[in-house]
């Protein structure tokens, strides 16, 4: 059976990605990343997220802040903002473990989970969870990032965000559609960060 979304998506499917680099002139990395059409702020969760997969230790006299700007909110507000600090962290040419990408699951009424839910989609659903899930850096990273190799990241779970009541059954769901949308995900930033970088050398030539 499938159900109807308010916007004429499957279950499954996600919502137009967009990715855009450089976009602060006087920042040494920034990134835009938008699901949908992108308020509240989930900082130490961003925070703990991305402490995990940078590494500290290389330059300790030294501070990255990030700043994280909201222009609209759309639904998974937190996983756009995953998103988008990971990307702007390769642009920076930070040190890193690996790449995150994160994804929102919900739980229906009817019992259906679904992906990236807009922000209508949100205020219905019995429950929803934020997953973080590492990526190959290898295929991924800009030529010239910092890369620390770190232990395998195939079946791991960075952070994992959950609201509502559900079932552990149901949650194991919410982990195996996840991770199968973050492969699309790791596709998507692998090509935008490889068209950045040709798009550097092009310019540098």
């Amino acid at each position: 059976m499938e159900i109807d979304r308010d916007d004429g998506r499957s279950p499954s499917q996600l919502r137009p990605l967009s990715c855009s680099h450089n976009v602060l002139h006087r920042a040494h990395g920034s990134a835009s990343w938008s699901q949908g059409k992108l308020e509240r702020e989930y900082e130490m969760i961003l925070k703990r997220t991305l402490q995990s997969i940078c590494i500290l230790t290389l330059n300790p006299n030294t501070t990255t802040s990030i700043i994280v700007q909201f222009v609209n909110d759309d639904g998974a507000l937190l996983v756009c903002a995953i998103n988008a600090a990971c990307a702007a962290l390769v642009d920076a040419r930070i040190p890193m473990k690996h790449l995150a990408v994160a994804i929102c699951c919900c739980l229906a009424d009817v019992g259906y989970v679904i992906l990236d839910p807009t922000k209508l989609e949100e205020q219905k659903m019995k429950g929803f969870a934020y997953l973080v899930f590492p990526n190959s850096v290898l295929s991924v990273i800009l030529e010239g990032s910092s890369l620390v190799e770190g232990e395998s990241t195939e079946h791991g779970i960075i952070t994992s965000v959950t609201h509502g009541v559900m079932p552990v059954e149901e949650y194991l769901k919410y982990v195996e559609r996840g991770r199968a949308a973050s492969a699309k995900l790791s596709d998507f930033l692998r090509k935008s960060l490889q068209s950045q970088l040709s798009s550097d050398s092009s310019k540098a030539a």
